[in-house]
């Protein structure tokens, strides 16, 4: 494939519908943007092959206009001589002159389409490529917020399911509870809970008791 027809390809291409039909549009906007730097470099190439081939004819054409204008001159000078024979002689060379005149000109005018034409291209190519490479960052971060608000959906449609992480939190928080109940019941049955009579606070109980039976039995002595 030519470079032309490439470069022609790419200029047509619309960056949007590329995008748009690709599976993975990280590693499409990627590769576009390589293909145009690659082709942007081939194209600056030829541009610069073209230009350098205009200056030289530019230089050519100037050149033999010059000779035009010298064998004029000394047409003129030599009329103004009299000298009809010598006149005649630099009017046969400015007549050459003026065919290479012709045919540079020709020739210089048809570069200078070619170029402007590659000059076009390259600038068209070059504003795309910026415009890729402007969206590149856009386009990427939209990918990636994409898959991760894939992913999160996808871990929250999983916990929503009767077997998820709650599920079975809420199942064994049950469980324990009634391992705690087993437990409480166990303990009231056989009594372990209970507390054992302290035999210091029945003798605390006995003396207040024969203390105010004494107290009692004193006032009625009176």
């Amino acid at each position: 494939m030519s470079i032309f027809t490439r470069l022609g390809d790419l200029l047509k291409a619309n960056i949007n519908d590329l995008i748009d039909k690709a599976e993975d549009p990280e590693k499409m906007v990627k590769q576009i943007i390589l293909d145009m730097d690659k082709e942007l470099v081939k194209s600056t190439q030829m541009l610069g092959k073209a230009m350098a081939s205009e200056h030289q004819i530019e230089k050519q054409l100037n050149d033999a206009k010059a000779k035009s204008a010298e064998w004029e001159n000394k047409a003129k000078l030599a009329l103004g001589a009299g000298d009809e024979a010598l006149a005649k002689n630099a009017v046969q060379e400015k007549l050459k002159a003026d065919e290479k005149v012709e045919s540079f000109q020709n020739m210089y005018d048809s570069i200078h389409g070619q170029t402007e034409a590659i000059k076009d291209q390259v600038e068209q190519l070059k504003a795309k490529l910026e415009e890729a490479k402007s969206r590149q960052a856009m386009l990427i971060a939209r990918s990636q917020m994409a898959d991760t608000q894939k992913n999160i959906a996808q871990s929250l449609g999983g916990m929503n399911s009767s077997e998820n992480a709650f599920a079975k939190m809420d199942a064994m928080e049950e469980k324990i509870a009634r391992k705690e109940a087993e437990a409480q019941a166990f303990t009231e049955i056989s009594g372990v809970n209970k507390t054992a009579e302290d035999p210091y606070k029945k003798l605390e109980s006995d003396s207040k008791v024969d203390a105010e039976m004494a107290r009692l039995m004193a006032e009625l002595n009176k």
